[in-house]
């Protein structure tokens, strides 16, 4: 301790030793106030201070249970990919990409990280490379796959002009230079994963689609069709490309259940407009094991739908995120207002759904780990967060390898292809 900071113990000691006394004197005192009316005023000062104490009361009771949301650990979430493999990632610092370093790097594979800001990827597990251009990788590198998941977020603000060549530039570049370095490369990654989303067929009503089935226009369709005939070039290349058209990724780090949870946890959550559109979400953790699933398995090819088996309307989600939360969820959000403040963002987004279903993963061999929300819900926001050792014992019960997966099958794409359409001709004749 320096003597400069001593001296100042000492005075500071001193001033409260004196300071003792006059406080003691003002407690002995008889106060000095007194009591006071000012009609409405007073009633409305009382009823301010009584929404106080009342809004205190709830904030502390919403945040009670949020010591439970705890991220279960990445370990076995990529257990079927070989050793050592090297990933790249485009779009690592996004909501999807960060898990998906974490799981890699946790199971001791190499990872290169495509960023135009290195200080965002300080957020991320290391050891990871970081690399500002694809032109900084030498064209004798080894990549063993490339997961391309780069593009301006399409659900954080109004589809401006501006924001709408944003949201299609960004994904088409980033695609552009992918397949210029697979062009380059000396050894040739063996698959390609290139994001696309479920916007890629459009608006529906209860029809159930599958991988077969086709788009309707709208902006979603537009820049997905237009970012998977990107990725495609790739097959030009002799690289297996799969256009992972994912849904709405549950987490919660973000994405929609990173948005809903507060307004939730208040009680302020309800259905959006008529609560009939649907919902096909994904839990991360699943996607994540999605992906490693593509890229080890050669039978996928083209699009895959990454969604759980289970879409849901959106009032049903919505009682089963209050009920995980233990809230009523009474406040429907009217769908005039969202329609003349937010336009076609709104109409796609929140008042429009599609009901798809992954017939390509599950006839391939993937099993979902969560193929319900409440199944999801339950893992994300209870006492005790499912780890992903249980959730290998969930998706193989049988495996006798501790901490690994069993080997995946060996499927040939036209017999995924053949399984799928059966799979959808059932569905029809059921309906």
């Amino acid at each position: 301790m320096t003597a400069n900071r001593l001296w100042m113990m000492v005075v500071l000691t001193a001033a409260l030793a004196l300071l003792l006394a006059a406080f003691v004197g003002w407690g002995v005192s008889p106060t000095a106030l007194e009591r006071v009316w000012y009609g409405a005023a007073s009633v409305a000062a009382l009823l301010a201070a009584l929404g106080l104490v009342f809004a205190a009361r709830r904030g502390l009771l919403v945040a009670r249970p949020m010591h439970r949301l705890a991220l279960a650990a990445p370990a076995g979430l990529v257990a079927v990919l070989p050793d050592r493999q090297h990933i790249l990632i485009t779009g690592a610092t996004g909501f999807i990409g960060r898990r998906l370093v974490e799981a890699l790097t946790d199971a001791g594979h190499d990872v290169t990280v495509l960023t135009r800001a290195p200080s965002r990827a300080s957020m991320l597990r290391p050891p990871y490379r970081i690399v500002t251009d694809l032109a900084q990788i030498d064209s004798d590198t080894r990549v063993d796959a490339v997961i391309n998941l780069a593009g301006e977020p399409i659900a954080d603000g109004l589809w401006t002009r501006r924001k709408r060549r944003a949201i299609l530039s960004s994904r088409l570049r980033a695609t552009r230079a992918v397949v210029r370095l697979i062009g380059r490369l000396k050894q040739r990654p063996a698959v390609l994963i290139s994001g696309s989303a479920i916007g890629w067929y459009g608006l529906w009503g209860d029809e159930s689609l599958t991988e077969f089935d086709g788009g309707k226009r709208c902006f979603t369709h537009r820049v997905c069709d237009a970012w998977e005939q990107e990725a495609r070039k790739a097959q030009r290349l002799g690289v297996r490309v799969v256009r992972l058209r994912i849904g709405l990724v549950l987490g919660l780090e973000g994405g929609l259940l990173g948005r809903l949870l507060i307004p939730y946890a208040f009680g302020l959550g309800g259905p959006i407009g008529s609560g009939r559109q649907w919902m096909s979400w994904i839990e991360r953790d699943d996607l994540v094991r999605l992906i490693a699933h593509s890229i080890v398995t050669p039978s996928l090819i083209g699009a895959v739908n990454a969604t759980a088996p289970t879409p849901i309307t959106n009032a049903e989600f919505s009682r089963a995120l209050a009920e995980a939360l233990r809230r009523p969820a009474l406040l429907r959000m009217p769908a005039a207002i969202l329609h003349h403040l937010a336009g076609a963002f709104a109409d796609e987004l929140l008042l429009g759904g599609q009901r798809v279903l992954p017939d390509k993963a599950q006839v391939s061999g993937f099993v979902f780990a969560h193929d319900t929300v409440r199944s999801a819900l339950s893992a994300m926001l209870s006492d005790a967060p499912l780890r992903a050792d249980e959730t290998r014992q969930r998706v193989w019960p049988n495996s006798s390898l501790a901490g690994s997966a069993p080997a995946e099958q060996a499927v040939d794409q036209p017999a995924v292809e053949s399984a799928a359409r059966m799979l959808r001709s059932l569905r029809l004749r059921a309906r």
